[in-house]
């Protein structure tokens, strides 16, 4: 694509001390179907030899940006600031898309002008372990999609989110006090502007690398803390579902004997001025909240063909 041509999507990827794992992201990009696109690397002080290894790659459709940010949504909001196209989508430096990736999210964009934003299936892989995360074919309106959001029941992750450069102005982009959920926060933004369609289609994969934040079992109750602090009203209008997803992480450490982070977690939620649940409402939050996530699934399977995460 000639240097002066605007691009039709620009693809952002914040990166830090990942070398490896960022030129294999970037080659994938540059393999795919569609030509006309940009690709917005934003190095937040990476010091393993990222720029050089990215220096080494000579495509104009590559864009290197190198400083010191305040954490990865922080890069990310200077990528989309960076952005010269009308759609953006996103790619985290540990993963890597198909081939027909950025062809088949341009078409659901050009076939609804209307569309604010899109969420795609892909396969995680975490060792010798793959898992297909797909998501029915759908279009879920802004309530729908709230209800999804909160109760968890479709597939979400950073790669798998496009939408509209003028959207994500309009929300201010990333949090850059979230440094986990940051994906979810983003879209329970989003579904108060928009609803979002759903695609079937798997065009990317998810590689859960050693250092990735969100394979990690500890911090999630501190995590899940901060995105109702920033999104009280889940508590107000679904009371039962913060410890809902508090209890079921507690329960599952303890079920698989990790018990310094079941023990972890009730602490983490007892000190939390957001959450602070007794062990008595972890109980009841679990059971109502199981038995309300369970008529959302009903209703989605019912409706959309949606399948538990």
């Amino acid at each position: 694509m000639p240097a002066d041509t605007v691009p039709l999507i620009s693809v952002v990827t914040p990166t830090h001390n990942r070398r490896s794992q960022v030129v294999r992201a970037v080659e994938s990009v540059l393999a795919q179907t569609l030509t006309q696109f940009e690709h917005i690397v934003v190095d937040d002080g990476s010091t393993d030899g990222t720029a050089q290894a990215l220096a080494q790659i000579r495509d104009p459709r590559l864009i290197y940006v190198g400083a010191k940010w305040r954490g990865a949504n922080a890069a990310r909001n200077a990528g989309i600031e960076r952005a010269r196209a009308p759609i953006v989508t996103f790619l985290d430096s540990d993963d890597v898309y198909l081939p027909e990736r950025l062809e088949r999210t341009l078409a659901r964009f050009d076939q609804n002008p209307s569309l604010e934003v899109l969420i795609s299936s892909f396969v995680s892989t975490k060792g010798s372990r793959c898992t297909r995360c797909v998501n029915r074919e759908a279009f879920l309106d802004k309530s729908v999609l709230l209800r999804a959001l909160i109760s968890q029941t479709i597939f979400i992750a950073g790669s798998a989110i496009t939408a509209r450069y003028e959207s994500l102005l309009a929300i201010g982009g990333y949090d850059s006090d979230v440094t986990r959920m940051q994906d979810r926060e983003l879209l329970l933004r989003l579904a108060h502007r928009s609803g979002a369609l759903l695609s079937e289609d798997i065009d990317w994969e998810k590689y859960n690398t050693e250092n990735s934040i969100s394979r990690r079992r500890d911090g999630y109750v501190e995590a899940y803390a901060n995105l109702i602090g920033k999104h009280p009203y889940i508590a107000d209008h679904y009371p039962d579902v913060p410890p809902y997803m508090i209890a079921r992480q507690i329960i599952a450490d303890t079920i698989k004997g990790r018990w310094p982070q079941a023990f972890s977690g009730y602490r983490a939620n007892k000190s939390s001025e957001v959450l602070g649940y007794s062990l008595p409402e972890l109980l009841r939050g679990y059971v109502v909240g199981r038995r309300w996530r369970r008529g959302i699934y009903d209703e989605f399977r019912r409706n959309y063909g949606a399948r538990p995460v």
